[in-house]
């Protein structure tokens, strides 16, 4: 009886990942009082309500099936573990220590507000229930301290000369903003410049990390190349407004990472539409549908589009990004609605199998 319902049970599309379970993932079966109580272990963050809910349900529609061999059971009570593991990186790299997956968020242009949005999927992220972290590689602007609301605190250095990330927000980070002045410009050529990057990412004590963000500088120069080539990324988010000449750009970042073999999640749209607060009339500012063309000509998914709104500008500006400071709000879950299908995207890959980072278990009851 009991391996019977491991089988039916394991055999249960996720909903999510649209991928069996399998047997590999349930731990614990045991059936008490006629009723069947086991734990799951899922590749992704299961901390939202409504998302367990979700999975729940997918679970008590197996009752029926069930009962038509065994009459007397009366219930199925799952349990999830989010327990993410690592996966696979472009060729030739290896993962970081501790740091099971990380996620470039490029844009290829100026102005198209990707900071704004690496800064906020991080934080989703984490509300998701992950660990999560966020990198500044933009040497030459650095915004997130300021993103952050901790633009004048300075990370710690251990005698090991190893830097310790600033935790703000649910999130750990790190950024040359931290080292220098607010005012002072990087006058830094290109190998330098790289060289310090790499520096900062791996001199960091991250700790043990589900998710580690990283915020790229915009074009496809010397330091988005190399980290690129050098950084092992699961994955990379593509940020563009609908405008054409933005989409251009944002071509040319996608085959960058194309070229190097980086896994391209998906096409986040910002600035998509202006709903007037006052009559709410929808405005399509910077043009309509440009993500969307460039998601069908590359093969790859939207994964969100996301308002152009001012309180979004001005949550970032004060050192409070709307995910935490309004978490509730409509766009708040837009942002987290992102970070979920790109864990989700993250879990439907081939894991890396090298890596030997310890897991991270996050128990969540039904």
């Amino acid at each position: 009886m009991k391996s019977e319902i491991l089988e039916v049970i394991a055999n249960t599309q996720d909903p999510f990942t649209n991928l069996a379970f399998g047997k590999k993932s349930i731990i614990n079966l045991e059936i008490d009082n006629n009723i069947i109580n086991f734990s799951i272990n899922l590749d992704y963050p299961i901390s939202n309500p409504k998302r367990k809910k979700i999975l729940t349900s997918s679970f008590r529609k197996l009752l029926s099936t069930i009962q038509n061999n065994y009459p007397e059971i009366t219930d199925i009570i799952p349990n999830f573990i989010s327990k993410i593991h690592p996966h696979k990186v472009q060729p030739n790299t290896k993962l970081l220590p501790s740091i099971k997956n990380i996620i470039a968020v490029a844009s290829s242009k100026g102005g198209v507000g990707k900071s704004t949005t690496a800064v906020n999927l991080a934080i989703a992220m984490a509300l998701e229930g992950a660990k999560v972290g966020i990198f500044d590689a933009d040497i030459y602007g650095p915004s997130i301290p300021q993103m952050l609301g901790i633009a004048n605190s300075k990370p710690n250095i251990e005698a090991n000369q190893k830097i310790v990330p600033l935790f703000a927000h649910t999130i750990k980070a790190i950024s040359i903003g931290f080292m220098i002045d607010t005012d002072t410009p990087m006058i830094w050529r290109g190998p330098l410049a790289t060289r310090t990057l790499n520096q900062l990412i791996n001199d960091t004590l991250w700790g043990e990390l589900d998710y580690l963000f990283i915020d790229m500088p915009p074009g496809t120069g010397d330091i988005q190349i190399t980290i690129s080539q050098v950084v092992p990324l699961t994955g990379a988010v593509i940020v563009t407004t609908p405008q054409d000449i933005a989409i251009l750009d944002a071509k040319k970042g996608f085959k960058m990472f194309e070229k190097v073999g980086v896994n391209i999640l998906g096409i986040v749209e910002n600035m998509s539409m202006f709903v007037c607060p006052n009559c709410q009339h929808q405005e399509n500012i910077f043009s309509q549908g440009g993500a969307l063309k460039m998601a069908d000509e590359y093969g790859v998914e939207v994964l969100g589009n996301l308002p152009l709104q001012s309180n979004i500008r001005k949550e970032v500006d004060s050192g409070n990004p709307t995910v935490s400071s309004n978490p509730n709000s409509k766009v708040a879950q837009l942002y987290r609605d992102i970070a979920f299908k790109i864990a989700i995207k993250l879990a439907q890959k081939s894991k890396n199998y090298d890596a030997k980072i310890s897991e991270i278990v996050i128990e969540s009851n039904k």
